[in-house]
């Protein structure tokens, strides 16, 4: 299991949300890191998702 970090900024900079999370795959990561941003409304944010060594999984301009 990986260890992900999920983050999403407003067009300010201004930090929304820094989370981790667990997930046995970069496929399930993508997946988990949509569904949080969904339930709080932050799909249409800036985000990013990257995992532990650095490698950028989900990323919204």
């Amino acid at each position: 299991m990986g260890k992900y970090y999920l983050t999403a900024f407003n067009k300010d900079g201004e930090k929304l949300m820094d989370e981790s999370f667990e997930a046995d795959s970069d496929v399930e990561a993508k997946k988990v890191g949509e569904q949080m941003l969904d339930e709080k409304n932050y799909l249409k944010k800036t985000h990013r998702c990257t995992s532990a060594s650095g490698k950028l999984i989900l990323f919204e301009r």
